[in-house]
């Protein structure tokens, strides 16, 4: 499944300086580098538990140093976790309706909430009240231990709120007149750098496992021999065009087609021809379709195509169109042999013929058996008469079979 630009995901960011901070890493695949975005949103719950402490101790410093400095911090804190909020929630909607997502103002509110923690660390020491010093450097610590651990998704991010948060520590121990805390011109330094270091060893951590679970998902619904989805795959796609739900699914029409003198292919050439000649047949089926389109192989020289199917005719042509480019010229193997194939094309429409994804194949399956008992090469479109046939046929077979073994 390709992800775009946040289509069906989080945005990702447009800005120059937040795409950089967005940076995950070399040859990091779209769909995610999305994740890792929405990864940054995190959930609700996650979002209060930073909110609640930092302006829980933004409001004692202030009750208990009631200045301006205090209650600026106040103001800031609430006016930014504010506005961080509103758009976690309209990111959240966004997201289920596949619309765009302020993910450039959601980070640089990051940013400014980790500026305005920053902000209230150097206020609270060079106030000279070490209840308030200490509550806040405490506070600020902690958020750096969570800012870590929540965004490694960006660590370029990460490391940018990290030396907002704790950085001003720094710049106060110079003005506070206490020479003891000039130790934490060694100290916090050290601390920003294994932290930042922390984080983009998190991020490759995690980018490996997503590539790993990315490649394990592609190669469990893809046939390994010509890259077309799979059966599983098939029925993921049709699962997400509202099939299998229990509801009534987006009209749709699957072709099912099988390649006739395929077997005598095998014999003469060998295997290895034969699944040149599949990949080959994959290549030029895959021309013919349109980007709405999904093709599929179910095993052996079965293959689906998915297509929409609210026009009878043009899914019609769409099979006849695949009988010509399939079948019309010859293929060129590997040992300089040529071999030409037909098709042969059964075609069944949802919610018409079936609304899940077993029926809609069986009455395909029979409208194929029908085309072939015609002649082959044509496509025909399944008719209730036909399901019922083919169903006989198979049981049948299923009888016979039992009453040999």
């Amino acid at each position: 499944m390709a992800i775009d630009d946040g289509a069906q995901g989080y945005s990702l960011p447009r800005w120059r300086l937040t795409a950089w901070l967005a940076h995950a890493g070399r040859d990091v695949p779209v769909d995610i580098r999305v994740a890792l975005i929405g990864s940054l949103y995190g959930t609700l719950p996650i979002f209060a538990g930073g909110v609640i402490n930092t302006i829980f101790v933004a409001i004692l410093c202030a009750v208990r140093q009631p200045h301006p400095p205090f209650l600026v911090w106040l103001a800031l804190e609430l006016a930014i976790c504010g506005a961080r909020l509103a758009i976690l929630v309209h990111a959240k909607r966004a997201v289920r309706e596949g619309r765009r997502t302020y993910t450039d103002w959601y980070m640089a509110l990051a940013l400014l909430w980790a500026a305005s923690v920053g902000y209230g660390t150097f206020i609270s020491i060079v106030s000279g009240d070490w209840v308030v010093a200490t509550l806040a450097c405490l506070s600020a610590a902690a958020m750096v231990g969570g800012i870590c651990f929540r965004n490694f998704g960006a660590p370029r991010l990460a490391c940018a709120m990290i030396f907002l948060s704790l950085g001003p520590c720094c710049l106060a121990a110079l003005v506070a007149g206490e020479p003891i805390l000039l130790v934490t011109l060694f100290q916090i330094p050290f601390y920003l750098a294994s932290m930042g270091v922390a984080s983009w060893k998190l991020n490759r951590l995690l980018v490996t496992t997503m590539k790993a679970e990315r490649d394990n998902d592609r190669r469990a619904r893809h046939d390994d021999l010509t890259g077309l989805a799979n059966r599983a795959g098939l029925a993921r796609i049709l699962e997400d065009r509202g099939m299998g739900d229990g509801a009534t699914p987006r009209p749709l029409a699957l072709l099912y087609l099988d390649l006739d003198g395929f077997k005598s292919v095998n014999d003469s050439f060998g295997h290895l021809a034969g699944d040149r000649l599949l990949c080959l047949v994959a290549d030029r089926l895959s021309g013919v379709l349109d980007t709405a389109d999904t093709a599929a192989r179910l095993g052996g020289d079965e293959f689906v195509v998915i297509a929409d199917g609210q026009d009878r005719m043009a899914v019609l042509k769409l099979g006849d169109r695949l009988i010509a480019e399939i079948g019309g010229r010859p293929y060129r193997l590997d040992d300089g042999h040529t071999a030409r194939v037909g098709v042969s094309v059964g075609i069944a429409f949802a919610p018409e013929h079936a609304s899940d994804f077993d029926g809609l194949i069986a009455a395909a399956d029979a409208a194929l058996y029908e085309a072939k008992s015609r002649g082959k090469s044509r496509s025909v479109i399944a008719t209730g008469e036909s399901v019922t046939s083919n169903l006989r046929l198979q049981a049948e077979r299923a009888a016979r079979i039992r009453s040999a073994a």
